[in-house]
Formats: structure tokens, C-alpha cells, sequence
């Protein structure tokens, strides 16, 4: 007796460019500057056909465009949910890059930091037009998306206003927004974890590295690190992680707590609608009962969006920060149609 969904479409096919980066190159970290980009090719892909539309794929905070390939036991991975999604003609065929930004901080935000590396020049200036020279892609802007889901979310909806001649839509997926509610409620956990060490920051990464299993605390304190370092850069030496807060007291310390809030992109609306406004689609959704309080942020967000008119897409979902991939089934079809509308382009045709 068949209980699991039919699983067995035409596949596409993943492709691995090796690419050594100019711009992570001497991270005050010893990253590697040396990565493999793997893309996703879908079914009956031609190198002399119809240029498609790219759709990089931005993951979360602790992972990397590598663990979206992962065997799942119970659901799809990524390339599994694209092969169902343009089988079955609810998404036209696209390419899907999966970049690795993974860093000794446990991620990025896809931001540029002299603390945590230039992984926005790496994807903007390095791998968009690198992929342009190995696969038959789109180059044109109205052809090029961007998605991703928390960390991964938020880049994507920052990359869609920093650089608007690069990405023509956007899908942010629970993107980090709305700081005070999303990040504070960890400073506690942080607080006490590196008062026990003496309140060094680099003393806790090499712990956490040595760790064979590491608690919601350790990775509550990596984040709140990772995200210092991100928004807050002081130098490339001792003193690149600036915490926003007293170790003691855990009161803030309001002009380092003020650059985290600048990144936030609830308050980069006013400065950014023109961007906004000119992207193809502007995709936003949240579950209901998110553990991070993103739903706060991203309300927030809308309301600034409606006062401008900036025109975009929201859903607010019943569910949480996990489990959420399902999302894709509507994000996806949606920017990829969006762009090839945009680009001037009869979608290709779906598998069979």
C-alpha cells in the first residue's frame, strides 16, 4: 500500500563550480576563500536554449547553500521541491544557485563586515556574474531573484535594497526584522555564557568549535556574536565583536545598540522605497506564532510599506520558525513567473 507522495519526477541536475573569492581572501577568521558553488540545472536544460531566470537561494543562519542537498527523511529538499515544482507546471523551469556563505561565526546575514567577511561582494560582485559564464542564465536584472528564510530572508531583503541593478524580486521567508524583539530576548543567555569565561568572545567561539554537542544557549550566543560582529564591526584584530551590552548589567549601551538598529530593516524603508518600489515583486511571510517574534517586525515592516504604497506580497501563515520549507510552494512559483513576465519572456515550458 502506497502511503507516501509520488516523489519520482523528472530530475534536474546538480552542477559544482569550484571558486576561489578575491574578497574573502585574508578573513580575519582563516574561512576559506576557496568554495564550491553548487546550482541547481533543471529537467531538459539547454545550454543553447532560452536563457533562464536564476533564483539564488540564500540559507539561514548555521547552514549553507550545501546543506540545502541534503537526503530529508520526511519532506523534500530543495532540489526535490523545484523537480516537483516545474514537473507538475505550478513553477516554469529556472536555475537555483546555492551559494555557501558559511563563516567560523556560524553564517552571515549576506551583508559586507570587516569582521565577518565581504559575502555581499562575494555574491553580488564574484558568483552572479561567475554563474553567467558557466550556465545559461539571464543576465538581465528583471531576471535574477533572490529568497531565503530567517538570516537567509533577511539578506535577500537587504541585497533587494542595496543593490536593486542586481536582483529584480525577492522572497524573504520569516527574513530578521524588528531587532528589539528578535535579538534582545538572547542577550541574557549571551551575557551569562561569556561572564563564564571571563567575558571573552573569541574564548567562547574556540569552546563552541571544541563542543561535541552544543546547547540552545551556545547557539543563542553565537548568533547574538555573529550578529555583533555583522552590524557592529569594530576591527579586524581582538576587537572585531562589539557586544551592544553590559556583561553585568545587561543594560544596552545605546550608540552600539543604535548601528545594530540601522541594519534593521524595518527602519530602512524610508531610505530604501525608491529600491523597493522598483523591485518586480516584493515577497514577505511569517508564521503566526514565531519563536524569534519576527511576526512583530514584519508587521511593522508591512504598515511602512502600505504609508509608502511600496506595492509587494504578505502572508502571515499559522506556524512558527521551524518547519517552514512548505513556504516555497508558494514563494517560488510566484518570483519565478513574476520575473519571466518582467523579463519579457513566455515562461519554458514544465516537464511532463
Amino acid at each position: 500500500m502506497v502511503v507516501r507522495p509520488k516523489s519520482d519526477w523528472p530530475c534536474g541536475e546538480i552542477v559544482s563550480f569550484k571558486h576561489r573569492s578575491n574578497v574573502l581572501g585574508n578573513n580575519i577568521w582563516g574561512d576559506p576563500d576557496e568554495r564550491d558553488l553548487h546550482v541547481y540545472l533543471p529537467a531538459g536544460y539547454s545550454e543553447s536554449g532560452e536563457a533562464l531566470v536564476a533564483l539564488w537561494d540564500f540559507a539561514a543562519f548555521t547552514n549553507a547553500g550545501p546543506g540545502h542537498l541534503n537526503w530529508r527523511n520526511q519532506g523534500e529538499n530543495l532540489p526535490q521541491r523545484l523537480d516537483r515544482l516545474i514537473a507538475t507546471g505550478e513553477m516554469p523551469p529556472v536555475v537555483v544557485p546555492m551559494p555557501d556563505c558559511y563563516s567560523s561565526l556560524g553564517g552571515n546575514q549576506y551583508i559586507n563586515s570587516s569582521a565577518v567577511g565581504l559575502y555581499a561582494d562575494y555574491v553580488v560582485e564574484e558568483l552572479v556574474p561567475f554563474l553567467s559564464t558557466r550556465v545559461n542564465v539571464s543576465e538581465k536584472c528583471a531576471g535574477r531573484g533572490v529568497f531565503g528564510k530567517s538570516s537567509g530572508g533577511y539578506g535577500a531583503l537587504v541585497h533587494a535594497m542595496y543593490y536593486p541593478e542586481t536582483w529584480g524580486g525577492v522572497a524573504a521567508h520569516a527574513a530578521d526584522m524588528g531587532f528589539e524583539w528578535v535579538y534582545r530576548p538572547a542577550f541574557p543567555q549571551t551575557a551569562a555564557a561569556l561572564s563564564a569565561l571571563g567575558g571573552d568572545p573569541y574564548r567562547f567561539l574556540k569552546n563552541f568549535w571544541l563542543k561535541k554537542s552544543p546547547g540552545s544557549p551556545d547557539y543563542a550566543t553565537l548568533m547574538t556574536l555573529a550578529m555583533a560582529a555583522s552590524y557592529d564591526p569594530g576591527g579586524d584584530g581582538t576587537d572585531a565583536i562589539q557586544l551592544p551590552f553590559d556583561l553585568h548589567t545587561c543594560e544596552l549601551d545605546p550608540d552600539r545598540w543604535e548601528q545594530w538598529l540601522s541594519h534593521d530593516p524595518v527602519n530602512m524603508v524610508d531610505s530604501y522605497a525608491q529600491q523597493l518600489a522598483a523591485l518586480h515583486l516584493l515577497y514577505i511571510d511569517v508564521g503566526n506564532r514565531d519563536q524569534y517574534n519576527i511576526q512583530y517586525g514584519a508587521r511593522a515592516f508591512i504598515r511602512r510599506l502600505e504609508k509608502l504604497g511600496i506595492e509587494h506580497h504578505y502572508e502571515e501563515f499559522d506556524g512558527t520558525h521551524s518547519g517552514m520549507d512548505w513556504r516555497l510552494d508558494t514563494s517560488l512559483p510566484m518570483l519565478a513567473k513574476t520575473l519571466y513576465q518582467a523579463c519579457g519572456i513566455e515562461s519554458p515550458g514544465a516537464g511532463n
